[in-house]
C-alpha cells in the first residue's frame, strides 16, 4: 500500500491476499444454513402464522422475500470477491474516505441490536433447559425498569459470557463452526416438526386452518395490508447482511463460487425453513388452540430427551449464528472508525457490550414490535446504504475500483475533507420517505395525525429507500465523476 495510509488501514481491513481466499461455493451454503437456522429465522416465519396467515401463505411470503434480497446480496458480494475488501473499506469509495464511517457506524449499530436478541435467545434457551432439569420456572417475578424476571436477566448475562470465549476467533473458526453445526440444526428442525405432525394428527389439519383473511374470518380482507409490510420484513431480515457481505466473500476462491454458494445457501434453505416453523406454529394452533412461534417457549411446552437436545441445539445454535451474522461484521466496521486504534477483537468487544444496554427483550415483545418495527425500520435506515453500493460499483465506475487508493487519505475518494456530499445527499433521500411511518409505528401515541399516505410509503421502507437513494446517487455521480483504474488485488473469476 502506499503512504498516507497508515490512519485507514490495519491488518483487519487490508484486502485478503490469495492465501486468504480458501472458500468454495459449499463453505458459502454451509454459512447461509448455519445463520439460517436459528431462532429469529423461525420467529420469522412463524410470527405470519399468528398474524393471520396461513401456512402456505406464510412460507410463499418468506420465500419471496429471500428471492429479492438475494439479488443486492449478489451485485454487493462481488467488490469482496474481486477485490477483496471486506464493507467497511468498500463504503469509501461512495461515502469517501471518512464519510464511510457513517454507514460502518449504522451497520454496526444494528448488529448489536441483533447481537443482543440473538444473545437473549440463548440465555432463555438455557433457562428452559435448568427449568426442566429442576421441574421449576426458573424465571422470577419482572424486576423494576428491566420488565424481566431475576432469572432472566442472569441467563442472559450468563449467556452473554459464555460467548466472549469466542471473540478472539478468527473467520477461519466461524467457518468451520457453521459447516459442522449445520447438519445438526437441520436435524433438530426436523425433529420438531416430527413431533409437531404427530401431535396435531398430520399434515391434514395444519394446512387444513385457513387465514384469517377468508371471509368470516377474524381479518376478513386484511390480506394486503398484512402482506405488504411482511414482504418488506422478509427482505429487511437479510438486508443487513447484504450489506456486509464483502466482509465474507473477500475469502472466496472464486466468483463463481460465492455466487452460487449464496444462491444454494439462502433462498432453499430460508423456504425449508419457514416451511418447517409455520407448519409447527399451525400445528400448536391445533394442539395448544393459540400460535407459540417462539421455538424456546414452546420446547418448554414439552417433556423428555428430544426436549433437552433441541433446547441444546438451539444454544450452540445461537452461539455460532450470532458470531457469524453480527459479531463478524460489526468487528470490521467499529475497526474502520479507528483502524490505528480498534482492531477487530476490540470491535468485537464494543458489539458485545452495546448489545448487553439495548435490553433486546424489548423487541420480541411482540410479533408486531419484531416484524414492523425491528426489521422494517432498520431496513429505512439500510435500504438507501444498499442502493448507493450498487449505484456506485455497477452503474457509476462499472465495477472498477483503485484499491490502494481506499486506504489513502488523499486518494481519489477523498472528495471534500473526506466526505462524498453526494452519497450524504442520496442517503437523506433515501431515508427521509421512511421517517413519517416509522415514527408512526413505533410511537402511535404521540404521531397518530401521520398521514396515510406515509403509512403505505412505510409499507415499502425498503424497497423506497434503495430505490431512491440508488436513483438520486446515480444521477449525481454522473455529473462529474472520474473513471478511476481497475483494482491491483483481484480474485479469480
Amino acid at each position: 500500500m502506499s503512504e498516507g495510509r497508515d490512519s485507514l488501514w490495519n491488518e483487519d481491513l487490508a484486502p485478503s491476499g490469495p492465501e486468504q481466499r480458501t472458500w468454495r461455493w459449499y463453505h458459502f451454503a454451509a454459512l447461509w444454513v448455519g445463520m439460517i437456522v436459528a431462532v429469529p429465522t423461525w420467529m420469522l416465519a412463524a410470527g405470519l402464522i399468528e398474524q393471520g396467515m396461513s401456512a402456505l401463505q406464510a412460507t410463499s411470503v418468506v420465500i419471496l422475500g429471500n428471492v429479492i434480497i438475494l439479488i443486492p446480496m449478489l451485485l454487493i458480494g462481488h467488490p469482496g470477491a474481486r477485490y477483496g475488501v471486506p464493507f467497511a473499506v468498500l463504503v469509501r469509495a461512495s461515502f469517501g474516505t471518512v464519510g464511510g464511517r457513517l454507514p460502518a457506524a449504522a451497520r454496526a449499530l444494528v448488529a448489536c441490536g441483533w447481537y443482543g436478541i440473538q444473545t437473549w435467545i440463548g440465555g432463555e434457551a438455557l433457562l428452559t433447559l435448568l427449568g426442566i432439569f429442576l421441574g421449576a420456572d426458573m424465571r422470577g417475578s419482572p424486576l423494576p425498569f428491566f420488565g424481566i424476571g431475576l432469572g432472566e436477566l442472569l441467563a442472559f448475562l450468563a449467556f452473554w459470557t459464555i460467548q466472549l470465549a469466542f471473540v478472539r476467533k478468527g473467520i477461519l473458526t466461524i467457518r468451520r463452526l457453521e459447516t459442522w453445526t449445520a447438519p445438526l440444526k437441520m436435524v433438530a428442525c426436523f425433529g420438531l416438526l416430527w413431533w409437531a405432525l404427530d401431535a396435531a394428527g398430520g399434515v391434514g389439519p395444519i394446512f387444513s386452518s385457513p387465514s384469517a383473511f377468508v371471509p368470516g374470518g377474524a381479518r376478513e380482507g386484511e390480506f394486503w395490508l398484512v402482506f405488504l409490510p411482511s414482504l418488506t420484513a422478509m427482505v429487511g431480515f437479510w438486508g443487513t447482511l447484504a450489506l456486509n457481505i464483502p466482509d465474507f466473500t473477500r475469502f472466496a476462491k472464486s466468483q463463481k463460487d460465492q455466487m452460487i454458494g449464496q444462491t444454494l445457501g439462502l433462498p432453499p434453505t430460508m423456504g425449508l425453513v419457514a416451511l418447517i416453523s409455520v407448519m409447527t406454529t399451525s400445528a400448536t394452533v391445533v394442539i395448544y388452540g393459540e400460535a407459540i412461534w417462539d421455538p424456546v417457549q414452546l420446547a418448554g411446552t414439552l417433556s423428555g430427551p428430544f426436549v433437552l437436545l433441541g433446547l441444546i441445539v438451539i444454544a450452540v445454535d445461537t452461539v455460532s449464528c450470532n458470531i457469524a451474522a453480527n459479531l463478524v461484521c460489526s468487528a470490521y466496521d467499529f475497526a474502520a472508525l479507528y483502524p490505528t486504534r480498534i482492531s477487530y477483537r476490540t470491535g468485537a468487544l464494543f458489539t458485545a457490550f452495546i448489545g448487553l444496554f439495548m435490553m433486546p427483550w424489548k423487541l420480541l415483545e411482540s410479533t408486531n414490535g419484531y416484524i414492523y418495527t425491528w426489521l422494517t425500520g432498520y431496513g429505512a435506515l439500510l435500504g438507501p446504504i444498499a442502493g448507493i453500493l450498487i449505484a456506485d460499483y455497477w452503474l457509476v465506475r462499472g465495477t472498477r475500483l483503485d484499491v490502494e487508493g481506499l486506504y489513502q487519505e488523499h486518494g481519489p475518494y477523498r472528495y471534500g475533507n473526506g466526505w462524498n456530499p453526494k452519497a450524504l445527499i442520496a442517503l437523506a433521500a433515501g431515508i427521509a420517505p421512511n421517517v413519517p411511518g416509522f415514527l408512526a409505528v413505533s410511537f402511535p401515541a404521540n404521531f397518530a395525525g401521520v398521514g396515510w399516505f406515509w403509512g403505505q410509503v412505510y409499507t415499502y421502507a425498503w424497497f423506497v429507500g434503495v430505490l431512491v437513494a440508488l436513483g438520486v446517487y446515480a444521477g449525481l455521480m454522473r455529473m462529474g465523476v472520474q473513471e478511476v483504474p481497475a483494482g491491483e488485488v483481484q480474485a479469480a473469476e
